[in-house]
């Protein structure tokens, strides 16, 4: 999974369940971090979303699911 295929999947997610464009999802989100998994054996990415306090909840609640599925990613 790269870092790409991610944000895809978040904003899909978040549409799907909350509306919106993906445009305003893609805004909240902003970019994927990718650590190296060597120093970040468990999960190697993540977000710092910003916007509404409850566009926030809701992109930290799906991130908290995603990173039990896609813990590692590529850049």
């Amino acid at each position: 999974m790269t870092a790409a295929d991610l944000i895809e999947r978040i904003v899909a997610q978040l549409v799907r369940r909350h509306g919106g464009t993906v445009r305003r999802w893609k805004t909240v989100l902003g970019k994927v971090r990718v650590y190296d998994a060597e120093t970040h054996p468990h999960c190697n990415w993540s977000l710092a979303p910003s916007g509404a306090a409850g566009d926030v909840a809701a992109v930290e609640k799906l991130l908290d699911e995603l990173r039990i599925t896609y813990p590692i990613v590529t850049g």
